[in-house]
């Protein structure tokens, strides 16, 4: 990355399948220099990861449509549309669509690298028009087998 040049991440780039989402990038480390990987995350009703923690990265969700439930540190935080939630590395933490209806939200890590773990463990969308799949043993561990390669770890209870 030129320190001297702006960059422009993508309007829409890879997308993944994600448990109960679909994950967009917007912009990834090879763009932004290793300082951010940002994307765009469709959350279906229900969706959500499992209760885990970044050993290296912070991650930080605004959301811009529906309504998605945070657990971590002991709290439960309702966010809603226009509001954002910063989770500091080493936080337990996981989310779900409480809603009837899709969430939209973009979701920054900072330092770059969890791109990586999209690619290896979630299936590529080629269809950005159908909802995303349901959660799958198969999905649970394949996230659970490839975490450790990028730091993160998944706990039995947030």
């Amino acid at each position: 990355m030129d320190p001297t040049r702006l960059v422009q991440g993508l309007s829409a780039g890879e997308s993944y399948w994600g448990p109960g989402n679909r994950c967009t990038f917007l912009l990834t480390g090879a763009q932004s220099g290793g300082t951010l990987f940002i994307f765009d995350c469709l959350v279906a009703s229900g969706g959500g990861p499992l209760p885990h923690r970044h050993l290296a990265e912070d991650e930080t969700f605004l959301l811009r449509e529906g309504m998605i439930e945070f657990t971590g540190g002991g709290e439960v935080k309702s966010v809603s549309a226009g509001e954002l939630i910063f989770v500091p590395r080493g936080l337990v933490h996981s989310y779900r669509n409480v809603g009837d209806t899709d969430a939209l939200m973009v979701t920054i890590y900072s330092p770059a690298g969890m791109e990586g773990w999209y690619r290896e463990t979630f299936m590529p969308v080629s269809d950005p028009t159908q909802p995303p799949p349901p959660i799958s043993d198969d999905m649970i561990e394949r996230m659970l087998a490839t975490g450790h390669r990028y730091n993160i770890e998944w706990v039995a209870d947030g």
